[in-house]
């Protein structure tokens, strides 16, 4: 076989090796995020998904009222916020490559967007547990599978002086 055949043979391969690559990638990003249940919705999510990005573009486009949730899975990192209330912000701890074992929130509204509020546990490979208020969450290898129901009544989430905080509004019953 001549240099130029070998030339030819390896481009060849090379272009359809990045087309296979594409077309993973392609068939990654189209897969299905969620489907529509009896009381709301199941989302499962991907190594690398954003998961409160995600749930809030979900509730953007479905205009979901408010709801609560649920969800396991593994998470690639998760941050959690713990709150401080004399200086009025969260205290970040980063954990990377864990196993949330529990994961539950609500879903409002603030300002015309989603407003999320969640906690969660995590584990690590020695058993060791951390949890609390989530900040931001990466599913890690394997997948996150969040269970949302949906209320009827639009809730929204305004903040509340003097803690600085976004509080849940609740409607009066007369």
């Amino acid at each position: 076989m001549s240099l130029s055949s070998k030339k030819i043979i390896i481009t060849l391969l090379l272009i359809l090796g990045k087309h296979i690559i594409n077309a993973q990638q392609k068939d990654n990003n189209q897969k299905c995020r969620y489907t529509k249940t009896a009381n709301g919705y199941l989302m499962v999510m991907r190594e690398g998904d954003n998961v409160l990005a995600l749930i809030e573009s979900l509730v953007s486009e479905q205009q979901i009222p408010s709801a609560n949730f649920t969800g396991i899975g593994f998470a690639q990192e998760v941050t959690f916020g713990f709150y401080d209330f004399s200086q009025k912000k969260f205290n970040p701890k980063t954990f990377n490559k864990v196993e949330m074992g529990s994961l539950t929130g609500s879903i409002a509204w603030s300002g015309g967007k989603p407003s999320l509020h969640i906690h969660g546990v995590a584990t690590d490979d020695k058993f060791d547990a951390y949890g609390g208020h989530i900040l931001a969450l990466k599913v890690g290898t394997g997948s996150m599978e969040v269970y949302i129901t949906i209320n009827n009544e639009k809730l929204e989430r305004k903040i509340e002086q003097p803690l600085n905080a976004n509080v849940l509004q609740l409607p009066c019953l007369n």
